[in-house]
């Protein structure tokens, strides 16, 4: 078997003496995990590294196989994003997102997504709020997607800013205001249209949105709390943000 994509590496893993076992979120066919001989050599080691898109050739005799890659560097982004604190705690919650899906399981819009994220991970003025929409547009394609087009309790369009903890729907300011302080607030930006920089709270609380809705629906189900990479990336994007 034999098929031909562009992935974005999210983790590597040593195997044997010579060879990495490579995980990559692909355009075409998901999360693929594959072995490359060599790739602890010299000379394919720099291209091997989180955050970098491959072109990948892979075969295997079955498709249960782990199967073998074939590697060409596309786009080399790891140097420069290591070498940035916001950067490479990004890398690592961005991978731990992607094994939220199920392994071989194309998501193109989410692959979309990743690159555009990754070409810009290091930019403190836009990587926090990127990465709060992919939070959530993870959380679509697990199954667990927010209603943040009408109010919960009236079906209105407008003014929506909070969201139910217990439905994960928008419900308008209204609505809510008697129990506001039940609610999580809705960014604005979160719900699109909005071609304003978000501001640091508004950012702040799709952070706490999402996270509030990753931990109950993805997370604690597994048995898991959420990552020390989400942590890490939150406390890299507050000083490089305080910084700014």
């Amino acid at each position: 078997m034999e098929w031909r994509d562009e992935g974005i590496i999210i983790g590597v893993r040593r195997h044997g003496e010579t060879s990495s076992i490579v995980e990559a979120m692909t355009r075409g066919h998901g999360r693929h995990l594959g072995l490359v001989r060599g790739g602890r050599s010299s000379r394919l080691r720099p291209a091997l590294q989180p955050g970098n898109t491959l072109g990948l050739v892979w075969r295997a005799r079955l498709d249960e196989h782990l199967g073998v890659y074939a590697v060409e560097p596309l786009a080399l982004r790891a140097g420069r994003l290591i070498g940035s604190a916001l950067g490479l705690a990004g890398l690592g919650w961005l991978g731990a997102l992607a094994r939220l899906l199920p392994e071989r399981e194309p998501h193109e819009t989410l692959y979309e997504a990743l690159t555009l994220i990754a070409d810009r991970l290091d930019d403190a003025a836009v990587a926090p709020a990127l990465v709060a929409r992919l939070e959530a547009q993870v959380l679509a394609e697990c199954g667990f997607a927010l209603d943040l087009e009408s109010c919960a309790a009236t079906g209105a369009r407008e003014d929506l800013i909070y969201v139910s903890p217990k439905s994960g729907r928008a419900v308008s300011a209204a609505a809510g205001a008697e129990w506001r302080d039940r609610l999580l607030p809705l960014p604005a930006f979160l719900r699109g249209g909005d071609a304003r920089t978000p501001e640091l709270a508004d950012i702040a609380d799709a952070f706490r949105l999402t996270g509030y809705f990753l931990d109950r629906d993805l997370f604690a189900p597994r048995g898991l709390p959420l990552p020390d990479s989400r942590r890490a990336f939150l406390a890299a994007a507050a000083k490089a943000q305080s910084a700014s």
